[in-house]
C-alpha cells in the first residue's frame, strides 16, 4: 500500500505543530508537505514588544525550513492560491501539490477595511505582524521626538483584545520610563461591551481588576464604542466623538486567506472554514481546519460587534486533535478525538511591562465551572520565561511538550 500524504497549508503555530504532531502519531510512517508562504515562524506574543525596541525580528523568529528536515517533513516555500475537493490538489505559486489529507492552518489577514485611515498608509498603526510591529516601532521613535496625547484601541470585530491590553500597559510602562507619564494623556477604545471581556465574555472579577488598573495608570477607557474613522490627529468615534492623539496603535479584526472564499461552500464570508469538533470541515472527511483559518461562532452577542480571539493555546490544542485524528484515518480508524473549542482551557499571560496578570479557566468560553486572574510582577518574569521556552520548543520541533 502507498504511503499517504499529508499536506499542511501555514507553518505557523498551528501548521507547525499539525505536521510534526502527524508524523510523531504515526511514527514517521507517513509523507508530510508543508506549504507556507511565510519561510519563518514567528513568536506573535511578543509582538507587543516590538515597537519599544525590546525585541527585534531576529528575537522572535527562526526559520522553519531546518526544524522540517530535521522531523522528516517536505517544506515547500510558496503561496497557496486554490483548492480543488474533488481532485484532492492544491495550487500554489510553486506548482501543484497533492493531498490525501489536508490540514489548513493558513492564519489571519488584517481587515483594514473596518474603518477608513486603517492600515498601510493610514494614520494609526497596529502590532498585529512583524512588518506592522517595525512599523510602528519607527513611529513610536518619531513620537519620542515630539510627544502628545496616546490612543490604544481595538476596533469594532476585533478578537485581539489581550494584544490591546498588552500593549496599552506597555504603554503607560514605556511612558514613565521615558519620563513622559504625566504630560501626555493616554487613552483605551474597545468594542468590548465591559472591560475585560477579552473577547471571550469576561472572566469573574475581571472588569474590577482591568478597571483598578487603568485607574492606577491614570487611563481613561471608553468601551462599547466602534470607530468611524482614523484622520492624521484624532479617531472619530460613530457618536460623533473625537478623540485626539499623535501616537496610535489600533487592533484591527483578523480575517481568512481571500482563496479559501473561492472554495466551494467550505468557508464563510470571512475565510474561515467550519468544522465540526473532530476539526474535519463539515463535508469532507480528509479536509481539516485549525486555528485561526477555523470558524468559531460566539455564544452571545454583543451590542457593538467583537470577535474570539483565537491564540496560541487553543490553536496548538485543535492542531493536536486533527492530527490525531488524521493519524486514526490512515490507519483505517475512525477519527473520534474531539476537542471543540469552547471546551479548550484559557491560559493566558497578559504582560503590563514591569507587572502583568494570568489568566486561568476552565473553558475557553462560557458556561463555565472556574476562571480566575492572577495579578502580579511574577507574570512578566513568566511570560518573559516563556517565551523562550516555546522558541526553543518549536524550533526543536517538541511539538508534544505542553
Amino acid at each position: 500500500m502507498a504511503r499517504k500524504k499529508v499536506l499542511v497549508l501555514g507553518g505557523n503555530f498551528g501548521g507547525l505543530t499539525a505536521a510534526l504532531a502527524v508524523k510523531h502519531e504515526l511514527e514517521g510512517d507517513v509523507d508530510v508537505t508543508v506549504v507556507s508562504a511565510s519561510d519563518t515562524f514567528l513568536f506573535n506574543p511578543s509582538l507587543i514588544w516590538v515597537p519599544f525596541g525590546k525585541r527585534a525580528a531576529k528575537d522572535i523568529t527562526f526559520p522553519v525550513a531546518p526544524t522540517f528536515e530535521e522531523h522528516g517533513v517536505e517544506f515547500v516555500h510558496a503561496s497557496a492560491t486554490g483548492i480543488d475537493l474533488a481532485k484532492r490538489t492544491v495550487a500554489t505559486t510553486a506548482g501543484e501539490q497533492s493531498y490525501d489529507y489536508l490540514v489548513i492552518a493558513t492564519g489571519y489577514r488584517n481587515d483594514f477595511d473596518v474603518v477608513p485611515g486603517l492600515g498601510p498608509g493610514g494614520h494609526a498603526h497596529t502590532i498585529t505582524t512583524l512588518e506592522d510591529a517595525l512599523h510602528a516601532q519607527e513611529a513610536w521613535q518619531r513620537f519620542l521626538a515630539d510627544p502628545g496625547d496616546v490612543v490604544i484601541g481595538a476596533t469594532q470585530s476585533a478578537g485581539c483584545f489581550g494584544a490591546a491590553y498588552e500593549f496599552l500597559f506597555n504603554t503607560s510602562y514605556q511612558l514613565k520610563k521615558a519620563g513622559l507619564k504625566k504630560q501626555v494623556k493616554l487613552t483605551y477604545l474597545t468594542s468590548e461591551p465591559f472591560l475585560g471581556h477579552f473577547g471571550i465574555g469576561g472572566l469573574p472579577h475581571g472588569e474590577d481588576l482591568l478597571g483598578m488598573f487603568l485607574k492606577k495608570e491614570k487611563i481613561e477607557a471608553v468601551t462599547d464604542v466602534a470607530m468611524a474613522g482614523v484622520d492624521t490627529d484624532a479617531i472619530t468615534l460613530v457618536d460623533g466623538r473625537e478623540v485626539p492623539f499623535r501616537y496610535a496603535m489600533v487592533v484591527p479584526p483578523f480575517v481568512g486567506q481571500d482563496f479559501l472564499k473561492e472554495v466551494d461552500g467550505i468557508a464563510d464570508a470571512k475565510g474561515y472554514i467550519k468544522v465540526r469538533p473532530t476539526y474535519q470541515t463539515e463535508d469532507h472527511d480528509e479536509v481539516y481546519a485549525v486555528g485561526i483559518a477555523a470558524a468559531v461562532v460566539a455564544p452571545w452577542q454583543t451590542p457593538t460587534p467583537v470577535g474570539i480571539p483565537k491564540t496560541g493555546f487553543p490553536t496548538e490544542a485543535m492542531a493536536h486533535t486533527a492530527a490525531k485524528n488524521v493519524a486514526a484515518q490512515i490507519r483505517g480508524e475512525e477519527p473520534t478525538e474531539e476537542k471543540e473549542f469552547g471546551e479548550i482551557p484559557a491560559v493566558c499571560v497578559m504582560d503590563a511591562g514591569n507587572n502583568g496578570v494570568l489568566i486561568l479557566a476552565d473553558k475557553m468560553l462560557p458556561p463555565r465551572k472556574h476562571g480566575v486572574l492572577i495579578p502580579g510582577p511574577q507574570n512578566h518574569a513568566m511570560k518573559l520565561g516563556f517565551e523562550k521556552y516555546f522558541l526553543w520548543k518549536m524550533k526543536g520541533g517538541h511539538v508534544g511538550l505542553p
